[in-house]
C-alpha cells in the first residue's frame, strides 16, 4: 500500500509538473487555447510573409523584434519554412474586430483574422510570448500552440490626467506601448481642468501661454503643454497601435485654466472654487468653445470627444447673480441651475455631433436632457449605482469606470498614503480582475448597452513619473485581463502565476512597479514634499471620501 502511494503521488507530482509547463504565459487570458508538440526556432532566418494589405502590420512586427529581442527579421512575399504569416481571411460568423487566431507549430506561426485589428491582436498576442523568452545567439524558441481569441468587451481604456500633473510625450508613449501589450484599446486623455490647459489651441494661443502655467503642487510651475504637432505624433503611435486616442475638454465646470486666460467666458465660481465655470449665458461662450472643439476634431481622428460636464455645482453659485445667466434662465424658462448645466451641455453635444463625433461625458448627464444618440456615459460614481440603472434604462451606452475598484489614483494597500481610500477601501488588483460584479452585468440592457471598462488616472498625487508607474503597473495587467476575458474563464490564482512573470519585463523596462507579493522589493515612494506632510491634500482627501471630488 505504501509502495502504490509513494507511486501515486510521484505521478501526480510529474502531472502537476507537466500542467503548470503547460499554462500558456499570456494576459489578457485567450478564449481558447490548446498546447501542442514540438516549438518554433525564431531568428535572423525567419521570414515574416504578408501582403500589401497588412505590410504595416509585418512592419511593426518588424521593428517590435528588433527593439526587444534584438532580431532583424526579413519580410517576404512567400517562403517555404520557418516563418510567420499574416493573413486577412473571410469568416462572416465573426463580427468581433479583434477577433484572431495564432497557431505555432515547428516550421511556422500563422496569424489570421478577419480585420487588421484582429491581426495586431495576435501579433501582440505573440510578441508578449517573444518577450518573455530568452534569447540565445539571437535564437528564441517558442511553444507550439493553436489559439482562438477574442475580446469580451470593445472599450478597453486607460484615462490618463495631465491637467494635475504633466508627464510628456515620451511617458505617454510608454504607456501606449504597454496599452499595446495588454490589448488595451482607448486612450482617453484629460487634457483640460483646474490647474492647467494642456493642449495647444492655435485660434486662442493664451490657453496654453497662460492656461498652461502651474499644476496640482505647483501654481507657478513653468508652462507645460502638448503642440499640435505633438498631439499628432502621439495620435499617429497609438493608431500604429490600434489605439483610439480620446480627448477630454472639460466644461462648463473645471475650466479655471482657460478662465485664467480668457477672463471674458468665465462663469465665476464659488469661495472655495473661484472661476470654475464657463458662462453658460453668453452667446460668446458657445462660438468660442466650439471653435476650440473644432481644433480639436481636427486633431483626433477617433470621432469622439469627452466634455467632461462633472461635479459642476461645485462651482456654479455666481450664476445665480450673474446678468447674462439669469437672462438666459428668464428667455429659456429654465427654474434651476442644474436646468442651465443641462441647457448648456446640450448645446456643446450638439456642437460636437455637427462635427461628426460621438459626445462622452461623466455621469451626470444622466439626470440631464441629452439624448441617447451617439452619446456615452461614463459610470464613475460608485457609489450611485442607480444612476448606472438610470443610464441604462433610458439607452445611454455605458462604459464602466467606478471609483472603486477602476480609479487607479486609490492606494493598492491599506499601509499606502500617497493616494486616495474610500471609507477606508483601497484598490488592490484582486478587486480589478474581478471587475465587473455580477450585480452589474446582470442588470438590464447590460449586454447590449455596456460598451466596456476603463481606469481612470487622476494625478492631484500623482507627481512623477515613477509614482505614476508604482500607481499602474501591475494593475494595468488585471484591468486587460477584465476587459478581454469572460468571467467563467478567470482564474484568480493561475492569473497570479502569469502576473509574476511579467515582473521581469516591468524591470526591463525600468518601471518602478508594486510588487504585491514582495512588498519589501518596492515600497512606496513619496517626494520631498510628500514626506513633509504637504501631499496628499488632506481637505482633497475628506472631499474624496465624502464622494465630493472624482
Amino acid at each position: 500500500m505504501i509502495k502504490n502511494s509513494l507511486i501515486l503521488l510521484v505521478a501526480l507530482f510529474f502531472a502537476c509538473q507537466a500542467n503548470a509547463q503547460e499554462v500558456l504565459p499570456l494576459i489578457p487570458k485567450p478564449l481558447k487555447a490548446a498546447k501542442q508538440t514540438g516549438s518554433f526556432t525564431l531568428s535572423q532566418q525567419t521570414q515574416i510573409v504578408a501582403n500589401s494589405e497588412v505590410k504595416q502590420l509585418a512592419q511593426y512586427l518588424q521593428a517590435e523584434l528588433l527593439r526587444y529581442q534584438g532580431l532583424s527579421i526579413r519580410t517576404a512575399d512567400k517562403a517555404a519554412e520557418n516563418y510567420i504569416s499574416l493573413t486577412l481571411v473571410n469568416n462572416r460568423g465573426k463580427k468581433n474586430a479583434a477577433w484572431y487566431q495564432l497557431a505555432i507549430s515547428p516550421n511556422k506561426i500563422e496569424i489570421k483574422a478577419t480585420q487588421p485589428e484582429g491581426l495586431f491582436a495576435g501579433i501582440s498576442s505573440l510578441l508578449q510570448l517573444v518577450r518573455q523568452q530568452s534569447v540565445n545567439k539571437k535564437v528564441v524558441e517558442l511553444a507550439s500552440w493553436e489559439i482562438e481569441d477574442e475580446p469580451i468587451y470593445a472599450w478597453r481604456g486607460l484615462m490618463l490626467d495631465e491637467s494635475r500633473h504633466f508627464f510628456g510625450k515620451e511617458k505617454v508613449k510608454q504607456l501606449l506601448d504597454w496599452m499595446a501589450f495588454y490589448k488595451l484599446n482607448k486612450f482617453h486623455w484629460h487634457l483640460t481642468d483646474q490647474p492647467g490647459w494642456r493642449i495647444e489651441i492655435k485660434a486662442f494661443p493664451k490657453l496654453t501661454l497662460v492656461g498652461g502655467i502651474g499644476s496640482h503642487s505647483d501654481s507657478l510651475a513653468k508652462a507645460q503643454y502638448y503642440t499640435q504637432e505633438d498631439i499628432k505624433e502621439i495620435v499617429a503611435y497609438a493608431a500604429q497601435r490600434y489605439i483610439d486616442v480620446i480627448p477630454e475638454i472639460d466644461m462648463p465646470g473645471h475650466a479655471t485654466a482657460a478662465n485664467k486666460a480668457y477672463p471674458e467666458f468665465s462663469g465665476g465660481g464659488s469661495p472655495k472654487y473661484p472661476e470654475f465655470t464657463f458662462n453658460p449665458g453668453k452667446e460668446s461662450t458657445y462660438q468660442y468653445l466650439t471653435q476650440i472643439l473644432r481644433e480639436v476634431d481636427v486633431l483626433f481622428p477617433s470621432q469622439m470627444i469627452h466634455i467632461g460636464a462633472d461635479e459642476v455645482h461645485f462651482g456654479n453659485q455666481h450664476w445665480n447673480k450673474d446678468e447674462a445667466v439669469q437672462s438666459l434662465m428668464k428667455s429659456k424658462n429654465l427654474k434651476d441651475l442644474p436646468a442651465v448645466e443641462a441647457y448648456f451641455v446640450k448645446r456643446m453635444a450638439d456642437s460636437i455631433k455637427d462635427l461628426n463625433n460621438e459626445v462622452l461625458a461623466w455621469d451626470e448627464i444622466v439626470s440631464g436632457t441629452l439624448s441617447t444618440e451617439k452619446t456615452t456615459v461614463f459610470w464613475w460614481r460608485h457609489d450611485k449605482p442607480e444612476i448606472l440603472k438610470d443610464a441604462l434604462q433610458k439607452g445611454y451606452q455605458v462604459v464602466l469606470c467606478p471609483r472603486l475598484p477602476l480609479y487607479f489614483d486609490f492606494v493598492q494597500e491599506d499601509s499606502h498614503v500617497v493616494g486616495r481610500k474610500w471609507a477606508g477601501n483601497f484598490v488592490h488588483w484582486q478587486s480589478v480582475y474581478q471587475f465587473p460584479t455580477k450585480e452589474i452585468t446582470a442588470l438590464p440592457n447590460a449586454n447590449t448597452l455596456i460598451r466596456g471598462i476603463q481606469a481612470n488616472v487622476w494625478t492631484e498625487v500623482i507627481v512623477d513619473a515613477q509614482q505614476l508607474d508604482y500607481k499602474i503597473f501591475p494593475r494595468i495587467a488585471a484591468l486587460a485581463e477584465a476587459a478581454w476575458t469572460p468571467s467563467q474563464l478567470k482564474d484568480q490564482t493561475a492569473f497570479e502565476s502569469r502576473l509574476k512573470s511579467h515582473f521581469k519585463l516591468f524591470t526591463a523596462e525600468g518601471l518602478y512597479f508594486f510588487n504585491p507579493f514582495n512588498q519589501k522589493a518596492s515600497p512606496e515612494l513619496l517626494t520631498p514634499a510628500q514626506r513633509k506632510g504637504l501631499l496628499p491634500d488632506n481637505e482633497a482627501q475628506t472631499a474624496a471620501e465624502k464622494g465630493t471630488i472624482k
